[in-house]
């Protein structure tokens, strides 16, 4: 039996550097990831729990992997949109596009990340 699903159930970070990227989004969101070979590109897989609403992802390199600023934009919650701007930006990332409300939603936010691509990010009004 099929249940509903919303329409993206994954996502991949184009990266140049698989360590460098790690480290920034292991300390800029406080993530673990393992690491895996899929069809000889390197990945290194976000967390993911079947208890968890949401999808998850990886961080990719290989050859067709190319990171952007002008592509896809990818959102992750955040319980504290300045905190992790500003974890974002000491860790060599730089902020794209600064804490704005977004009305009754909350709160929206863009970042380059370590490997150049455009990160957004969203925090709910009742996270903090």
């Amino acid at each position: 039996m099929n249940k509903a699903s919303n329409p993206a159930v994954y996502f991949e970070i184009p990266v140049i550097d698989i360590d460098r990227a790690i480290k920034f989004y292991s300390t800029v969101f406080k993530l673990s990831f393992e690491k895996q070979v899929i069809d000889n590109n390197q990945m290194a897989l976000f967390p993911f729990s079947d208890k968890n609403a949401g999808i998850s992802g990886a961080l990719a390199k290989g050859e067709i992997y190319k990171p952007t600023k002008e592509g896809v934009v990818i959102y992750f919650w955040t319980r504290d949109i300045d905190r992790t701007l500003k974890l974002a930006v000491e860790n060599g990332g730089q902020i794209l596009y600064p804490k704005t409300s977004n009305g009754e939603l909350g709160f929206v936010a863009e970042f380059e990340d370590s490997e150049g691509n455009r990160i957004a990010l969203h925090q709910q009004l009742t996270d903090k």
